[in-house]
């Protein structure tokens, strides 16, 4: 007799039970969980679209609306779609994710359709201007006391 007989086996049958089940909620909480966010129209619909032939307006409506859209005179659509796992408490993670962008001439015809996929993404850093203040961290009357005797006299007053 072992002490897995002792210790299991003198526990009443229920217990035993709530402790299966604890274990399994456990690890089913570190299995990780998938949200799916946005949209690539199937295969069917794009190919009705002809390259050469079809305009941004028949795009959309055999495609629907995109997701965004070219800021250069309306020159593509984009649909995106991606998927990210969350497990545990870790950082979520895109795991997949989906580009398809549709161009246009001039005349707002299809000149190309290309789908990428997230090997062929990268990450590209956002950066914010703004412009300091120059205000220190003082408060106003430390800063207008601090400009007593930094006067230089004016060039430009000569007589």
């Amino acid at each position: 007799m072992g002490i897995k007989d002792v210790v299991i086996g003198s526990m009443p049958r229920p217990v035993r039970f709530a402790g299966v089940g604890l274990l399994c909620l456990t690890l089913t909480a570190c299995g990780g969980t998938f949200r799916d966010h946005g949209y690539i129209p199937p295969q069917e619909d794009l190919e009705q679209i002809v390259v050469g032939i079809d305009t941004r307006a028949s795009v959309v409506e055999t495609l629907g609306g995109a997701a965004s859209g070219s800021v250069l005179k309306d020159r593509g659509l984009y649909f995106v779609r991606s998927r990210v796992q969350t497990v545990a408490l870790f950082e979520p993670k895109v795991v997949e994710r989906q580009v398809l962008a549709i161009t246009f001439d001039t005349a707002g015809v299809v000149t190309n359709l290309e789908t990428f996929g997230l090997e062929r993404g990268q990450v590209v850093p956002l950066s914010r201007r703004v412009t300091s203040s120059g205000v220190r961290d003082t408060t106003f009357l430390k800063q207008l006391l601090g400009n007593i005797g930094q006067f230089s006299p004016a060039s430009g007053l000569d007589s």
